[in-house]
């Protein structure tokens, strides 16, 4: 009988959290905005899944279409599954997705003074998520907050309860965000552009300590960003999103190594180099990235690509794996191949 090992015999967990073509589409006067087109991706549980990619890629609305707070009237039109834990959220009732944000999904917003109520002492605020949604009582609440703001970096916490956000640095009031949102113990944190208003030094601290917060609590994380450089150092796995598409995901390192869509070598010539020579013209992608109410026949990014063939401009290629490794792309003529795809 042959001695097979636990990995061979154990079945594997399933992902933490399964997207499934999932679609976010806008009814406007203009037409159908396609901010999400047909997303699919699974993230592991302790895993940093970074999203990259330019303004109005639709990053933004991805995220909030996970977590299901998007408008949910007729100017919105979902379609695909968010499965979480094996179980699909598009299920679930209003009361119960609220019941799960926090809970089990909590949430980073870019500016956090729209997340915060500035006319709430902090303490109150943060008492108030663990009171309503954990069940603590005052007391031990009181006794909690301390913890967390101790948990993210806030010095003499017991003195920044009495404030209110507006007496608070940019870099402080974010620390806060993150502080209300791990008061739920998540399982899955989302970060969209978390460092985007504050300066370098910051950024750097705010983006450790989501990393340290991370391996301390075996959490997912989902970190949105235009920045590919930060990507690069924090993220364990990259998807690049063009127009409302993922269009290249893998493995960080891979990623950088070796880029097989166009967009994505572009967005890595694109990071400035600290060794380059004073006054060195920075790279930049030429053209806009196209308008989502008239997405562009065939490849959504042929009109900017310097390889584009007939073939990119008459069919879109769908994302598909590398033959050597889980590398995902979407390109009919990917870096590094002699030729085409089809």
């Amino acid at each position: 009988m042959n001695n097979l090992s636990l990995e061979q015999v154990a079945p594997k967990p399933p992902p933490l959290l399964e997207v499934v073509n999932l679609r976010t589409h806008f009814n406007t006067p203009r037409g159908i905005a396609r901010a999400v087109d047909g997303i699919s991706f699974s993230l592991e549980r302790g895993r940093m899944l970074g999203i990259v990619g330019e303004s109005g890629s639709g990053k933004s609305v991805l995220s909030r279409s996970i977590i299901d707070i998007l408008p949910r009237d007729g100017s919105v039109k979902y379609s695909g599954k968010v499965i979480f834990e094996g179980r699909d959220l598009s299920g679930l009732s209003s009361s119960e997705m609220r019941d799960m944000r926090g809970r089990e999904i909590a949430m980073v917003f870019q500016d956090p003074m729209s997340s915060l109520n500035p006319v709430m002492k902090i303490g109150s605020q943060l008492t108030e998520v663990l009171t309503r949604r954990r069940g603590y009582s005052k007391r031990s609440a009181r006794v909690r907050v301390v913890e967390l703001l101790n948990a993210v970096g806030i010095p003499d916490p017991e003195r920044q309860l009495r404030n209110y956000p507006m007496h608070l640095s940019g870099g402080m009031r974010q620390r806060i965000a993150i502080a209300i949102a791990l008061a739920g113990d998540p399982k899955l944190l989302i970060a969209d552009e978390p460092t985007t208003a504050l300066d370098v030094t910051i950024q750097g601290q705010i983006l450790d300590l989501l990393q340290q917060l991370q391996r301390q609590r075996n959490m997912a994380i989902i970190l949105i960003t235009h920045d590919l450089g930060i990507v690069a150092e924090y993220a364990d796995e990259v998807a690049v999103m063009y127009a409302g598409q993922f269009v290249e995901r893998c493995e960080t390192g891979k990623l950088l190594k070796r880029p097989r869509m166009p967009y994505t070598e572009a967005l890595i010539k694109s990071v400035p180099v600290l060794s380059a020579p004073p006054h060195t013209r920075l790279y930049s992608i030429p053209g806009l990235p196209p308008n989502l109410l008239m997405v562009p026949k065939g490849c959504r990014f042929h009109e900017r690509c310097d390889y584009a063939q007939h073939d990119c401009r008459v069919s879109m290629p769908n994302l598909v794996a590398d033959y050597e490794s889980d590398h995902y792309f979407a390109c009919w003529h990917p870096l590094g191949d002699g030729e085409s795809r089809t």
